[in-house]
C-alpha cells in the first residue's frame, strides 16, 4: 500500500512537471512569434546605453567621442545643473536615501510638505499632492474624483496616461477628435445628463508638439458646466512667460480646475509627479487616489532636485526666455531644408518621415554622425506616422543645432528622404 502511494505521488508529480512545462513551451512560443512581428515591422524599439551624466553632450556605450543629444525631455537643462546636484546631495546626507514607507503611514517628511506647497504655489493652485510620478498621477485622479454619474470627455491623442486612468474610472466616456472643438462642444451637450463633466487634455501633445486650444475648451467649459483638467508635463518650466505652462500661455490659469505635471522632465529630470489644484480636491486624493495609498513616497534625493530645479526657475526666467529663439532656428533651417516638422512654437520638433523602418535607419545613422536621436514608430504614433521627435533644450548652442541640422540633411540624402 505504502509503495503504492509513492509511485502514485511520484507518477502525479512528473505530470504536474511536465504540465507545467508544456505550458512554459507554449508560453514562450506565444512571446516569441510576438516579438518577431515587432522586428518584422521595424518598430523593434532597443535601448542604447549612457555612459555619463544627462546633458547637451553625452557618452555613448560602444561609441567613441562625445554625442549631441537631442531627444532628452531635459528642456531647461535641469538634469546635471550644479546647485541641483548639490540639493540633491544635500538632502540625501540629511533625510536619508528614502522612506520605507508610504506616506499616510510614516513616510512623509518635511521637505515633502515642503514641495507641495511650493508647487501650488508656482502653479497658484490651493494645494498639491506628489505621487512617484505623472503617470501614477493620471492613474489616480480620475478613479477617485469621478463616479458613474459622471463624464469625463477626452481628446483622442491623450497621453496613454491619461487614457489608462480614465479606464480605470466608472465615469460615462466620451473621445472627441483631436484639437476639434465643434466636436468637443457636441459631445458637451451629450453630457449635459450627468452630474460632473471633466475635460481632459494634454497642454501639449508630446509625439506632436501642438498646444492644446486651452482658450476655446475652457469657453466651451464655462458654458456647458464642465471642469478642465490639463496634463503639463511637456510644458510646465518653459512655456508660458515664466515657464508656468500652458495655462499661463494662452491666459486661462484661473479657468484650468486641475493640473498634474511631472518632475521628470523640465523641472531636474530625476522623477515624480504631482496634481495641483483645488484643497478639497487634493485632500480626497490623499484619502483614496490608490497610487498615491499604495507606492513609497519619493526619495529626499528627488525632493531636493526638483526643489531646487523650481527655486532656479522661480528666480529668473532667463532660460525660459532662450527657448523660443533656439526652437525657431531649428524649425526654420530644417523647413528650409526641404523637412516637414509637426507641431508648432514648441520644443519638441518632430521630423516627419511616415515609414518606421526609414525613421529608425536614419536615427542609427544620425547616431554615427554624432547625433543621439531616436525614431518613433507604431505603437507610440499611429501607423504611417513615424518619425524622429527633436527636442530642442535650453542648453543647446545654436553651433550644436546646426550641427544636428546638417547631420539631419546628409542622412536623409542617404536614404533618399531628401533630393
Amino acid at each position: 500500500m505504502w509503495a503504492g502511494r509513492v509511485l502514485h505521488a511520484a507518477l502525479s508529480g512528473g505530470l504536474r512537471g511536465r504540465r507545467a512545462q508544456s505550458a512554459l513551451a507554449q508560453l514562450r512560443g506565444i512571446l516569441e512569434e510576438e516579438l518577431e512581428g515587432i522586428r518584422e515591422a521595424g518598430t523593434w524599439k532597443s535601448e542604447r546605453v549612457i555612459t555619463s551624466r544627462q546633458g547637451p553632450l553625452i557618452h555613448v556605450d560602444g561609441v567613441s567621442g562625445g554625442i549631441l543629444n537631442f531627444c532628452a525631455n531635459n528642456y531647461l537643462g535641469l538634469s546635471s545643473h550644479p546647485k541641483v546636484i548639490r540639493a540633491g546631495l544635500q538632502a540625501l546626507e540629511e533625510f536619508g536615501a528614502g522612506l520605507s514607507s508610504v506616506r499616510f503611514i510614516c513616510g512623509t517628511q518635511s521637505i515633502h510638505k515642503n514641495l507641495e506647497a511650493k508647487i501650488a504655489h508656482f502653479h497658484q493652485r490651493e494645494d498639491a499632492i506628489l505621487y512617484p510620478s505623472c503617470f501614477d498621477a493620471n492613474a489616480g485622479l480620475f478613479e477617485a474624483l469621478l463616479t458613474p454619474e459622471d463624464a469625463v470627455l477626452s481628446d483622442e491623442l491623450n497621453h496613454a496616461s491619461i487614457i489608462d486612468g480614465i479606464r480605470l474610472c466608472k465615469a460615462h466616456k466620451y473621445r472627441y477628435r483631436h484639437l476639434d472643438m465643434a466636436d468637443l462642444e457636441t459631445k458637451l451637450r451629450e453630457a449635459q445628463k450627468h452630474r460632473l463633466r471633466l475635460v481632459a487634455t494634454d497642454g501639449v501633445f508630446s509625439m506632436d508638439g501642438d498646444i492644446a486650444p486651452l482658450e476655446e475648451i475652457c469657453r466651451l467649459a464655462s458654458r456647458y458646466g464642465a471642469l478642465v483638467f490639463v496634463d503639463e508635463c511637456h510644458a510646465t518650466g518653459f512655456l508660458g512667460a515664466t515657464g508656468r505652462g500652458t495655462d499661463e500661455l494662452l491666459g486661462v490659469m484661473d479657468q484650468v480646475t486641475v493640473i498634474n505635471s511631472t518632475l521628470g522632465k523640465a523641472l531636474g529630470g530625476a522623477s515624480g509627479g504631482y496634481t495641483t489644484g483645488p484643497g478639497l480636491l487634493v485632500s480626497l486624493l490623499r484619502q483614496r487616489a490608490r497610487p498615491y495609498l499604495f507606492s513609497n513616497s519619493l526619495p529626499p534625493a528627488v525632493i531636493g532636485c526638483a526643489s531646487k530645479a523650481l527655486d532656479l526657475l522661480m528666480e529668473s526666467n532667463t532660460i525660459v526666455q532662450s527657448m523660443a529663439a533656439k526652437t525657431q532656428r531649428f524649425r526654420s533651417k530644417m523647413e528650409a531644408a526641404g523637412f516637414t516638422i509637426a507641431g508648432a512654437h514648441h520644443p519638441i520638433c518632430p521630423v516627419m518621415l511616415g515609414d518606421a523602418r526609414l525613421a529608425s535607419c536614419m536615427a542609427d545613422d544620425m547616431l554615427k554622425r554624432g547625433i543621439f536621436v531616436i525614431g518613433f514608430s507604431y505603437p507610440v504614433v499611429p501607423k504611417g506616422k513615424a518619425r524622429i521627435r527633436v527636442q530642442i533644450s535650453a542648453v543647446h548652442s545654436e553651433e550644436d543645432i546646426d550641427r544636428c541640422v546638417e547631420a539631419f540633411v546628409e542622412v536623409a540624402r542617404l536614404h533618399g528622404a531628401l533630393p
